[in-house]
């Protein structure tokens, strides 16, 4: 895979890719090299087609500790700019929308992706894991939808996804406060799956042993089941069932379903292509 960046890595092992937020001296604050690179891995990853699951994990002591506000609190101070306030409002909006875009790119993945969590995850750093389609997390793990607390308006997605990933008695909770919740609470509320072990290298274990899991299985069948499982969205239940039908009339019969049916008869674990 041909990919490079400062502060992401990308490492393959089988059918299984991991992307590393990888600025843990800065504990993965999220810069404009992070939103610039991110959709950029996201194309090389689904250009590659032996991938068949991903995990998003991170180095060092914590997961992230979101928006790098080192690098942006500038840009939320008003004045010190010679540009008009539209010309300055106008940038702005286009600078939300390139980080949503990154984002989304992870959430468009024809992929599983799975969040591996660790230490903090605070901010854009819940934005990215509402992204994804499972979340684990260690003991260790805290979360917050901060952006109250620095006078801002969660904008790149947690507010849209998040009520389908918990209630929304809790997403205002945690949006309108902005506190920390622990690993037990995220797990209490829905936003983890589970809770695995201590540390980063527990948590990233347990997301590995799911991922081959998953990987194991026929791609050609998660892949439509992701994509079924995204087409409910804003479709009654008549509507669903009928686009998996047109799903299926398309992709049932792939050399996949032959090796599972061959595979049955000779009672053997299948090999699936991907075909």
């Amino acid at each position: 895979m041909e990919f490079s960046s400062e502060v992401i890595t990308i490492d393959v092992k089988g059918h299984v890719a991991t992307l590393w937020l990888d600025r843990p001296d800065a504990r993965n604050a999220l810069g404009s090299a992070f939103w610039r690179d991110l959709p950029r891995a996201a194309t090389a990853l689904d250009r590659d087609q032996s991938i068949r699951v991903l995990v998003i994990a991170a180095k060092g002591p914590h997961f992230t500790v979101g928006l790098d506000l080192k690098e942006f609190g500038g840009n939320f101070i008003a004045g010190g700019t010679d540009s008009s306030k539209a010309t300055s409002n106008a940038k702005s909006y286009e600078a939300i929308r390139t980080m949503q875009q990154a984002v989304t790119s992870i959430a468009d993945l024809k992929i599983p992706v799975i969040a591996a969590v660790h230490g903090y995850c605070i901010g854009g750093g819940v934005d990215l894991i509402s992204a994804c389609d499972v979340r684990l997390c260690s003991s260790d793990a805290t979360f917050s939808v901060r952006e109250a607390k620095v006078a801002i308006v969660a904008d790149l997605g947690t507010l849209q996804r998040l009520p389908r990933i918990v209630s929304a008695g809790h997403v205002a909770e945690l949006a309108y406060t902005g506190k920390d919740i622990g690993a037990g609470r995220a797990a209490e509320i829905g936003l983890v799956n589970s809770v695995c072990g201590e540390g980063a290298e527990d948590v990233l274990k347990a997301a590995n042993e799911l991922a081959d899991e998953i990987a194991a299985n026929s791609p050609v069948a998660v892949r439509g089941t992701k994509a079924v499982l995204g087409a409910n969205d804003g479709r009654t239940v008549a509507e669903g069932l009928d686009f998996v039908a047109k799903w299926n009339t398309m992709y049932l019969h792939s050399n996949d379903l032959r090796e599972a049916m061959t595979a049955f008869v000779e009672r053997r674990p299948p090999v699936f292509n991907g075909d």
